[in-house]
């Protein structure tokens, strides 16, 4: 890897220090603040110009892989995490998170970067509102369970996160407790890192003018740095989800939220 200055370095340790801890505590991919901020940092180093999203789309779903075994070890330790779910729902979540991000590595920049802003306002709005579909109906058979899956893993993919801002509510939708949906949440993020980092590994590894450091479309300088700092703190975020009440905090990542995807529009 090229050598860092110790202040960047610094940045994607602290990326990581934030975004493990909101993983293991909400559930939710931690993608949602790595990819603005990385898209943001890469625009500001002159760094891979039109290829921003990708590279931070592929590098999220690669610190994924840390975060989510982190957070998913710790969950797995309260006994909160529906394993029979996960073996269901996995064959869905790897298909659909491989076919979207091979489909993202080919895609313009600027509709990358619009979908991601969307779904920013989007996931800002269902926190703030701490959206919770009315439980009414059991979990569906293996080929609803995979059809969903296919769409988790798909979406997730285009944003970059573990599925958590969609499979948490699919979840509370089919009566599973809150608690356990968001344990839940946090073993199906692997899958979803796995085939999303093997799509953009494979998409952008003949691509020219991307950054030294880079491997296919994960940057790995900024994993690194995000990968140590999210392993120290996503057992953390996990340990306090069993132990206060998430709506306040729910509400102060949502107003983040909001300001990351304003920032993103005014680089437009």
């Amino acid at each position: 890897m090229p050598e860092l200055a110790p202040a960047l370095l610094a940045a994607y340790v602290g990326l990581g220090l934030a975004v493990g801890f909101v993983a293991g505590l909400l559930g939710v991919g931690g993608g949602l603040i790595i990819v603005p901020v990385l898209i943001l940092l890469l625009h500001a180093q002159g760094l891979a110009a039109g290829m921003e999203p990708q590279l931070a789309l592929g590098t999220s779903l690669a610190s994924i892989l840390f975060t989510s075994l982190a957070s998913m070890r710790a969950h797995h330790r309260h006994g909160a995490v529906e394993w029979p779910l996960v073996r269901r729902i996995a064959p869905g979540i790897v298909l659909g998170t491989l076919a979207g991000a091979m489909l993202a590595a080919q895609m313009p920049a600027r509709v990358l970067k619009l979908f991601f802003v969307a779904f920013l306002f989007y996931a800002a709005i269902q926190m703030w509102l701490d959206f919770k579909p009315a439980p009414h109906r059991e979990l569906p058979g293996r080929g609803g369970t995979t059809l969903a899956g296919g769409v988790i893993g798909a979406v997730s993919s285009w944003v970059g996160i573990g599925g958590g801002t969609l499979s948490v509510p699919f979840m509370l939708w089919h009566n599973v407790p809150l608690h356990r949906a968001i344990a839940t949440s946090a073993a199906i993020g692997f899958p979803i890192a796995i085939a999303g980092t093997a799509g953009y590994l494979l998409g952008g590894w003949d691509v020219g003018g991307r950054p030294a450091g880079s491997l296919g479309f994960v940057y790995l300088p900024a994993l690194a740095g995000i990968a140590l700092g999210s392993v120290l703190t996503a057992p953390l975020g996990a340990r306090t989800a069993h132990r206060l009440p998430v709506r306040p905090l729910k509400r102060f990542f949502a107003l983040l939220l909001l300001a990351l995807a304003l920032r993103m529009v005014w680089t437009f």
